[in-house]
């Protein structure tokens, strides 16, 4: 399969509903600033995992209705998460993908504001769908158990970052639980039987590592000096980083044994080559 063409489609279905949220805002004025940090582009990988997991099981994967309000919800805090790391108090970063973050469009307080509109409208997108299911992956993934607590941790919580164990617990919280969620919001939205959602848990978990792995070498000189942030390749090296990320990447695409998951194992293989 071509996953350019996959992607493509679905990414396209995918902001078409995105851009239509806060057409309706009051103040008219913070619809444009809660749109920009939707508009900045993306590769939109935990929402096309989201699609991709609903198509490996679901009995009409051509019809993406059932999944695109979870697809619409994982993207919308994911968003809110990169709006909030971008401010002054956490990373103070004046771009993301090339454009200007929301803060230094639209001021601090404006883009704290934005942040908060975009997590709780992901939930009014996914409660529309009517799962409850979705509702608690969700909550957890975000919530002071998962990204959350990665972001505490992040940020010193839980002290000096000096093994490998403790940043592999931070990464599992920080990332590894929004790409879990991802997962598996797709797979109950298409009814997947347990041991469906039990194989693709498994793939999530494993390719929510890789992409750290992967991620970490990518930001080797970005993260690089003292004051730069706990990375797999300050403790492993970039070659050893390289080849565990391999290493995990496979055990990834061992779980999918047996489904209909092509779109998966590309994004897995894409995780290794893709570039920033």
């Amino acid at each position: 399969m071509s996953l350019d063409d996959w992607a493509a489609s679905r990414r396209g279905l995918l902001e078409e509903r995105l851009f239509a949220l806060f057409a309706d805002a009051w103040p008219r004025a913070f619809s444009p600033m809660a749109q920009h940090p939707l508009r900045t582009g993306g590769k939109r990988m935990r929402p096309l995992m989201t699609l991709a997991a609903y198509e490996a099981v679901a009995s009409n994967p051509s019809d993406l209705g059932p999944a695109l309000p979870a697809a619409m919800a994982i993207e919308l805090v994911h968003t809110y998460s990169l709006v909030h790391d971008d401010l002054p108090c956490m990373d103070d970063d004046d771009e993301r993908r090339g454009q200007p973050t929301t803060h230094v469009v639209h001021g601090e307080a404006m883009a704290l504001l934005v942040g908060d509109a975009l997590l709780t409208q992901a939930f009014e997108v996914l409660a529309q769908h009517g799962d409850i299911r979705l509702v608690q992956e969700l909550a957890s993934a975000a919530g002071y158990r998962g990204m959350i607590g990665g972001q505490v941790a992040d940020l010193g919580g839980a002290g000096e970052i000096a093994d490998v164990e403790t940043l592999q617990r931070l990464h599992a919280c920080k990332t590894g639980q929004l790409f879990r969620c991802a997962v598996r919001m797709g797979a109950l939205a298409g009814g997947a039987d347990p041991d469906q959602l039990a194989q693709l848990t498994a793939f999530a978990e494993a390719f929510g590592l890789a992409f750290q792995l992967a991620d970490d070498v990518l930001d080797e000189e970005q993260d690089a000096g003292e004051d730069g942030p706990p990375s797999y390749v300050k403790l492993l090296g970039v070659a050893e980083t390289q080849r565990r990320a391999e290493a995990i990447t496979e055990t990834a695409l061992q779980a999918l044994a047996g489904l209909p998951a092509d779109p998966l194992r590309a994004l897995a293989a894409y995780n290794l080559k893709r570039e920033l």
